[in-house]
């Protein structure tokens, strides 16, 4: 049975960071940027620019993200951090629909997985979101929201599965507080 370890992502594990992200998906394209800006400004800088944006954020004296480990080696990332620092959520309009204030730095969001393809299909989206959670519990987030795909509801790509299952979400005690699209659920648990 393989180790899996999860752990905060930071500057000085990023070659880590670079190989969690590089193993399929949007992750060597965006580099975790597509919520910290607007989408004119995500436009228009290039994909060099994005992970050295990355490269800074992961600074933060409070790791917006972790990094999963599998037997030593880095296979997955989740980004989780406050709201008000990830931008481009407020200006979504299908996100709109969440009760709470965008504001409101208490409230934490779960916004983007990277599984690497040699990894898929053996619950590390799970594993890394039940570690988000206790991440955004240990720095003080009073709620956590996610905005999964309903797989249930549409015909999903693995590409597309950045997002979260409605599923996993579920699964971890997540409650649906809208549903903006058919497919897309805005979910939220309560950590105090």
């Amino acid at each position: 049975m393989a180790e899996i370890r999860i752990a905060p992502a930071s500057a000085e594990r990023f070659d880590d960071v670079e190989h969690a992200l590089t193993g399929g998906g949007d992750g060597a394209s965006c580099w975790c940027q597509w919520w910290m800006l607007r989408n004119k400004d995500f436009q228009a800088i290039s994909n060099e620019q994005r992970r050295e944006l990355l490269r800074e954020d992961l600074h933060a004296p409070v790791p917006s993200a972790l990094i999963a480990y599998v037997d030593g080696t880095p296979a997955g990332w989740v980004k989780v951090a406050p709201r008000p620092e990830q931008p481009r959520l407020a200006a979504t309009r299908d996100f709109q629909q969440s009760p709470e204030p965008f504001d409101d730095g208490s409230v934490w969001a779960i916004t983007c997985f990277v599984v690497r393809r040699e990894f898929r299909g053996e619950g590390l989206a799970a594993r890394l979101l039940d570690a988000a959670v206790d991440h955004a519990r240990a720095h003080g987030a009073r709620i956590v929201e996610g905005y999964p795909v309903d797989t249930a509801a549409t015909k999903t790509s693995a590409n597309d599965l950045y997002h979260g299952a409605l599923s996993s979400f579920a699964a971890a005690g997540f409650t649906e507080v809208a549903r903006p699209k058919p497919s897309r659920p805005i979910v939220s648990l309560r950590l105090t």
